[in-house]
């Protein structure tokens, strides 16, 4: 099976650990403006129909920009492994700008990402509320104790 232009981009964006908002901004790097919707388009399974062919052209920019943010420029040289860690902390730290990544939606309520709905148990949920107080009912006979 031979692996595509846009396998490449969807392994190195795992391996990078980078998010929607900081490809687009890594390619700014090298003058190629997308927005993160096309970029969206790269990502989705080949059957959507809003899927998009990788170009040649993309991932060319893309490699050349990576190596500029990783390795810097000539005048101002950095360490790519400091890059990887720096980026990696704020991946586990979830320490990210969430308006920014979010792009035009509105702002989250909390900088958690929002978990499925899931049915709570009714019985841990609310305790149960006795409505009728206990009574008891003498029916004319006497119980002997």
């Amino acid at each position: 099976m031979k692996m595509t232009n846009n396998d490449i981009l969807k392994k190195l964006r795992v391996a990078l650990m980078l998010r929607d908002d900081q490809i687009v901004e890594i390619l700014e790097l090298v003058d190629f403006r997308i927005t993160k919707s096309e970029l969206g388009a790269f990502f989705r399974a080949e059957d959507h129909e809003n899927y998009m062919e990788c170009g040649d052209q993309v991932l060319r920019n893309f490699l050349n920009a990576l190596v500029l943010h990783l390795r810097g420029t000539k005048e101002n040289p950095k360490n790519p492994s400091d890059v990887l860690n720096k980026n990696k902390t704020e991946v586990k730290s979830g320490n990210h700008d969430e308006e920014k990544s979010r792009g035009d939606q509105s702002p989250a309520k909390s900088p958690v990402a929002k978990k499925p709905f899931k049915k709570q148990n009714s019985n841990r949920a609310t305790p149960k509320i006795q409505i009728v107080e206990n009574v008891r009912f003498k029916n004319g006979k006497n119980k002997k104790s």
